[in-house]
């Protein structure tokens, strides 16, 4: 029997968080196209009853293991970030209310959703999920570490993830903490 998008979401995002070892504060970043999930091309077939199951499934785990979920926006908000404003407090908010086909379904269900949602240029979290090959390489802390999950498929679409770490500094006599790698 296969799993529904809402199931698929849902072992994605907790394999991510579980690899990354994510404390509670922790920002999470996705970016999805729900055209590739429904096995279209990316950007020609928005789905918001699609994006409204794997919104659910992100919120609802993240919110139980108190992370904060942060919701790229597509190309045609030059890929805006929404997420509640208790994650982002000094942030300075940008204004654009997302729709499905300027800002994507997913965030679009997202600024819908979220408690006080609040849309920004960019964030740095702490790790990511990448459904449909959305980039969100630039929503990411400076070092990241991708991440091959065994939950790499939501529908249609190829699932990637990422966490990050500190950068190194220092030279050749440099002693590193191991718990930060």
């Amino acid at each position: 029997m296969n799993k529904s998008i809402y199931e698929q979401t849902k072992a994605a995002i907790s394999e991510l968080c579980e690899i990354a070892e994510l404390k509670q504060g922790s920002i999470v970043v996705v970016g999805c196209s729900t055209s590739e999930v429904v096995g279209a091309k990316i950007g020609t077939d928005s789905n918001p009853d699609v994006a409204g199951e794997i919104f659910r499934a992100l919120y609802d785990y993240t919110e139980s293991k108190g992370l904060f979920l942060a919701v790229q926006c597509c190309e045609h908000l030059n890929r805006a970030i929404i997420t509640e404003r208790k994650a982002v407090p000094f942030a300075e908010p940008v204004n654009v209310v997302p729709q499905p086909k300027a800002g994507g379904s997913l965030a679009t269900k997202a600024y819908n959703g979220f408690k006080e949602p609040v849309a920004l240029e960019e964030i740095k979290a702490d790790a990511g999920l990448d459904i449909g090959l959305t980039l969100i390489g630039m929503h990411l802390k400076r070092v990241a570490v991708p991440l091959r999950l065994e939950n790499n498929k939501i529908g249609e679409a190829t699932v990637l993830g990422a966490r990050t770490r500190p950068k190194f500094i220092g030279g050749a006599r440099a002693v590193y903490d191991e718990d930060l790698l």
